[in-house]
């Protein structure tokens, strides 16, 4: 029995057409600049952003990790949400590569707020890291795939225009974003310096991300791309699915949301249920029950997977479920169906 893989839109096998393009694209050395796929990408990713240029790395964390690097000098310090992914997931690389020091901020609707932000800002001070650089997460991981608006980031915009902040989004599921608001990624982005997308989470892509930003900062991002061990050679195998995602994927995403809506419906129907968010804004929810502790999660997770469905349990919180475009409506329903197996025992 097939199993209904539900722990991450990361899970996605290349579309058929992904794969004949992979076979067909005309090739060259990126690190000469000569890979005419990788060129194409990264030009059609500047353009679909509003950036002046683009740079292909191989994950999300790296196109992360060069932004900073970029935007930052050793000893700066940079504002970011306590539960974003830079500051949970990607290893300490900020203060351990670039010397930059974290400070984390509480997220309000999956934002910072601006009057946070203007009272984190250092004073010019030799005893202190200087503030340089704010980070927000489009849509945001761990606040259940929450769709930022450009109402939420106008203040926080603002207020790094008055102390000359730089900006970086963490923009790894973007075009969920693009499709649930109905406004161009270009907008959501247009406030920041740079911006990251992945393509392998929802788009189907086996590896890959894009950064965008000034073709100043993007030059500055291939110098430490090399240093990081992103120098990668005929790599246009692996921007061409990204070329078939970013034309004809990202419309399909709406799709993931209905059923992720659908999910959530039909798992707030089950005892002591809580979705968060509720209603899902995209492709991700959380789900918690009342008198659940975290080995409880634990045993609903290896549960479900007896019955070929596969969850994440995220300590107390609950279940982590996220659909993308190998879920279809049957493996849906699959899945709300062992949901009420394993609750009904």
């Amino acid at each position: 029995m097939q199993r209904v893989d539900l722990r991450s839109d990361t899970v996605t096998h290349p579309t058929e057409q992904m794969y004949q393009q992979m076979a067909e694209a005309p090739l060259g050395d990126d690190v000469f600049g000569d890979d005419p796929t990788v060129n194409q990408l990264e030009q059609e990713s500047a353009e679909r952003l509003g950036k002046e240029a683009a740079l292909f790395v191989p994950t999300g964390t790296m196109a992360n990790s060069i932004a900073i690097g970029t935007l930052t000098r050793p000893g700066d310090e940079m504002l970011l949400m306590e539960d974003s992914h830079i500051y949970l997931y990607e290893a300490g690389g900020s203060s351990r590569l670039w010397g930059v020091h974290p400070h984390p901020l509480p997220s309000v609707a999956g934002c910072l707020d601006a009057r946070d932000i203007a009272s984190s800002i250092r004073p010019d001070d030799p005893h202190q890291p200087r503030t340089s650089l704010i980070c927000l997460e489009n849509t945001h991981n761990m606040c259940g795939g929450r769709v930022i608006t450009a109402e939420q980031i106008a203040p926080v915009a603002q207020a790094a225009r008055e102390h000359r902040l730089k900006m970086h989004l963490d923009g790894a599921r973007l075009f969920h974003a693009e499709v649930a608001l109905g406004i161009p990624a270009a907008q959501l982005a247009a406030e920041f310096d740079s911006v990251s997308f992945c393509l392998s989470k929802g788009l189907s892509c086996p590896v890959g991300s894009l950064l965008c930003g000034s073709a100043e900062q993007i030059a500055e991002g291939r110098r430490l791309r090399k240093l990081l061990g992103g120098g990668m050679r005929q790599v246009g195998v692996l921007a061409a699915p990204g070329r078939v995602a970013l034309s004809q994927g990202i419309d399909r995403l709406a799709e993931d949301h209905r059923r992720c809506q659908q999910l959530a419906e039909q798992l707030a129907l089950l005892p002591g249920a809580r979705i968060e968010p509720n209603p899902p804004q995209s492709n991700i929810l959380f789900v918690a029950f009342d008198h659940f502790d975290e080995a409880g999660y634990q045993q609903m997770e290896a549960d479900l997977g007896a019955l070929g469905v596969r969850v994440l349990a995220i300590g107390e919180r609950g279940l982590r479920a996220v659909l993308h475009r190998q879920i279809d409506d049957e493996g849906l329903q699959r899945a709300i169906e062992a949901f009420r197996q394993i609750r009904s025992i």
